[in-house]
């Protein structure tokens, strides 16, 4: 078979027999049947899980997982526009190797020119705990994303064989089409919004819509590679029923930027204001700690001004994504806890004020 199974239905026996085999978790015999279900809450890809049956038992693992695009049109233009699929199957084909994160084993990463069919397949974590962004969670997951974060960061830090990489880059002219395209979804995000985001936060969105042109394309300080979209659904906890604390999902949105970019995104969109408050001081502290032990000594002092200024990303993302995926409710609650959260933050330490300063 030569092309790509773009959909769970479209994967078969005698492909994923030979997937398996390539990544060498399957020697001998082969499947014989599949049966899949849909995991997962995603917008802009969706996810499956594929129980094997095999002609000798025992033979490979009963259970793997696969992503693929979105069915919705509309998150699927914008994945492909902006390389969205093409990044993630790049990333755990080239990066995911020289990381120390906690990441699925990728068994299988196929992507077509038009970098919008493609699958990957990778080995099943579960059963596990999925982060929810709705529900928040304990100082105990968050410190455990805290030191993922360390490990995406440090062994990237400054290395040009990973920030380098010539699909990382952005596409000529792309950051002046986002910075068109946000003037459109700040307009959408505040008709949709209006009667439900706190009066302060939606004034923090719109002056960040005003100054666009100085936030996207901003990338001074630090430089390694980030996920982008570090938050508590991109998160596995309790992994393969608990033998495992943790896992990463979901590198759509891989790139080389600054580094607390995530920390702000994780610690105002991420967790949420409540917990954030709470624990900020200790967990900006064992951030600085894991990434000083992982051979890149850093202080608080150091990261301060760049983690306040990454708490807008966790804003534009939301007001960005809110217009240009799939609209479902949960969605638009996911929308409006990641700019409260981001915004909070933002507020509480004039990150608008550092970014226009």
């Amino acid at each position: 078979m030569n092309a790509i199974p773009s959909h769970p239905e479209a994967v078969r026996p005698d492909w994923l027999t030979a997937q398996l085999r390539a990544s060498g978790v399957l020697t001998d015999g082969a499947i014989t049947a599949i049966r899949w279900e849909a995991i997962g809450t995603g917008q802009v890809g969706d996810s499956a899980r594929f129980h094997l049956s095999y002609n000798r038992p025992g033979a490979g693992p009963a259970t793997v997982a696969g992503k693929f695009p979105a069915a919705d049109e509309t998150s699927r233009g914008t994945a492909g526009a902006f390389r969205l699929y093409a990044k993630e199957v790049g990333f755990y084909r080239e990066i995911a190797p020289h990381l120390g994160v906690r990441v699925p084993q990728v068994l299988a990463a196929e992507i077509a020119p038009d970098n919008v069919d493609f699958v990957l397949i990778f080995e099943d974590l579960g059963p596990a705990r999925g982060g929810n962004q709705l529900s928040g969670c304990s100082v105990a997951d968050a410190r455990a994303g805290i030191r993922q974060a360390a490990a995406i960061h440090a062994p990237s830090w400054n290395n040009p064989a990973l920030i380098d990489l010539d699909w990382l880059a952005p596409l000529p002219g792309q950051v002046d089409q986002i910075k068109a395209l946000y003037g459109q979804a700040q307009i959408i995000f505040q008709e949709r919004y209006k009667d439900l985001l706190e009066p302060e936060f939606m004034a923090l969105c719109g002056a960040l819509n005003e100054a666009r042109g100085d936030w996207f394309g901003h990338d001074g300080g630090f430089r390694s590679i980030i996920h982008g979209d570090f938050r508590l659904d991109n998160l596995l906890f309790d992994i393969k029923d608990g033998a495992e604390q943790i896992a990463v999902l979901d590198w759509q949105t891989v790139a080389a930027g600054n580094p607390l970019t995530d920390i702000g995104y994780f610690m105002g969109t991420g967790i949420g204001d409540t917990l954030r408050r709470s624990c900020e001081d200790e967990l900006l502290d064992l951030y600085c700690t894991e990434m000083t032990a992982r051979g890149v000594g850093l202080s608080r002092d150091a990261i301060w001004d760049d983690y306040v200024l990454g708490a807008l990303s966790g804003v534009s993302t939301a007001v960005f994504s809110a217009a240009f995926v799939e609209r479902t409710d949960r969605g638009d609650a996911n929308f409006l806890s990641m700019a409260r959260g981001g915004c909070a933050l933002a507020l509480a330490h004039g990150s608008m004020e550092k970014l226009k300063g």
